[in-house]
């Protein structure tokens, strides 16, 4: 398409937020990219102010950043059976509206969430960079499920809309991370500075199962890991090791430090060279800086990157995950506690097969070893059984490192009883008698003992 030719489209598709809301119909499911690379709050709050019009419209969306009304428990209850909201991941943002029962959830992990929001999607909505000179858009810092999505949307003929916010603020990260202006049906043109991320400090706890995660990090790994304090924690005491390489769903906030102390430079990956890859990232304005247009840093779709062969082909891949409980089989949760909705699995399943496949690799699973009750009570994360209504996230055939902040149990090969004693080992000392007792009535033989 010529210059003047994608300009003259473009300005035909420019629009304002309340007018392209006025596309939603009844009936309408509609998805909303990941993280910065969602539509923004002002969008979602035009949606769902036409709520009196409208009747069974579902939005999904995972990892909520930009605030709207979407996400507030008592409006959402309010006008239920209009517009209703479904994630397919969520963080922090959304957890009342989980134990408000006023969200539903729909499984999914990285690899198929673009399959699945193209199968289901009537209108999408995002926001992407200005236009280069070609009429080329870039995704920034998330391509995800983003392109996959509308592209499987419209080759299906189910998704019919896709509206798009071209944001003159959002970096440009390289990759297979662009689409063109030709499309999207609706174009919104604003200016905002994407949300930074502070980088948090780790907890006493979140320091010790790091620092057992590093004695499984050994000069020339791939790695993976995300946000949080025990990935602040790992990434502080890498200091030392070198040739690392970068394979993961987020890359690590950390990421401008650890290449700047040549700890990364992807030199011993037998693909992309040189290059971290991922399909997404949050961080803070340093670390935006870092990742804009920078030929290291690349981006690609989630149903690439989290593809368990593509993993497996890296020898050495440490793939670090938290669970938020496991039982004594090995079967883990990061989802779910009973039938209260927490989180999502995200790429972790297929990071861990993928590290499981890969030859030396260490698929790790990382969680505190119990929690306090309000009343300072423990309560155990590792657990004969998961409670009834309980996710699992990972089966415990994939399963073989496992951390909490007393050391490092090791499953891979054992069987039932000796994965419960290993379990046993890390679990909090005040719990591991009652464990124990309970290993009794459990995973014969030898109950006695």
């Amino acid at each position: 398409m010529s210059i003047l030719k994608w300009k003259d489209d473009y300005n035909k598709k420019k629009t304002t937020h309340e007018e392209a809301a006025k596309v939603i119909k009844s009936g309408d499911y509609i998805s909303v990219p990941l993280a910065v690379g969602a539509c923004s709050g002002k969008m979602l709050d035009a949606i769902v102010d036409r709520h009196e019009e409208l009747r069974d419209v579902i939005i999904s969306d995972s990892m909520q950043i930009y605030p709207s009304k979407l996400y507030d428990p008592k409006f959402m209850a309010e006008i239920d059976g209009r517009i209703n909201y479904a994630p397919v991941f969520g963080i922090a943002t959304i957890r009342k509206m989980h134990q408000s029962k006023v969200a539903d959830y729909y499984p999914a992990t990285t690899g198929d969430c673009d399959d699945k929001y193209g199968e289901r999607s009537n209108v999408i909505a995002l926001m992407v960079s200005s236009p280069n000179r070609h009429g080329y858009v870039n995704l920034g810092p998330v391509c995800f499920y983003t392109a996959g999505s509308i592209r499987l949307g419209r080759a299906r003929g189910n998704l019919r809309e896709v509206i798009a916010e071209v944001n003159d603020q959002m970096p440009v990260v390289y990759g297979d991370n662009w689409m063109h202006v030709s499309e999207f049906d609706h174009i919104i043109e604003m200016s905002a500075p994407i949300p930074a991320f502070q980088r948090g400090e780790a907890s006493e706890v979140e320091k010790a199962i790091g620092q057992y995660a590093l004695e499984l990090i050994k000069d020339g790994d791939t790695i993976q890991m995300g946000l949080g304090g025990i990935s602040e924690a790992v990434a502080a005491g890498l200091e030392g090791r070198k040739n690392l390489g970068i394979v993961t769903e987020m890359l690590p906030p950390a990421l401008p430090q650890l290449v700047e102390k040549g700890i990364v430079d992807n030199s011993k990956k037998p693909l992309y060279k040189g290059i971290s890859v991922a399909s997404f990232c949050v961080g803070d304005q340093e670390f935006y800086d870092f990742i804009s247009e920078n030929p290291s840093c690349n981006i690609f779709p989630g149903s690439a990157t989290n593809n368990p062969r593509f993993i497996a082909q890296h020898p050495n891949m440490v793939a670090m995950n938290t669970s938020l409980m496991i039982d004594f089989s090995g079967q883990s949760t990061a989802e779910s506690i009973g039938h209260t909705h927490i989180s999502g699995v995200g790429g972790q399943l297929e990071f861990i097969i993928g590290a499981y496949w890969s030859d030396g690799g260490k698929p790790i699973n990382m969680l505190g070893a119990a929690r306090k009750n309000a009343d300072g009570s423990l309560i155990s994360s590792i657990v004969p059984e998961l409670p009834a209504g309980t996710a699992v996230s990972v089966p415990r055939m994939f399963t073989n490192y496992v951390i909490t902040e007393y050391g490092i149990a090791t499953l891979k090969y054992k069987s039932r009883r000796e994965r419960a004693l290993e379990l046993i080992s890390i679990a909090h000392p005040d719990l591991r008698g009652e464990l124990k007792e309970s290993l009794k009535t459990r995973f014969y033989p030898n109950p006695s003992k």
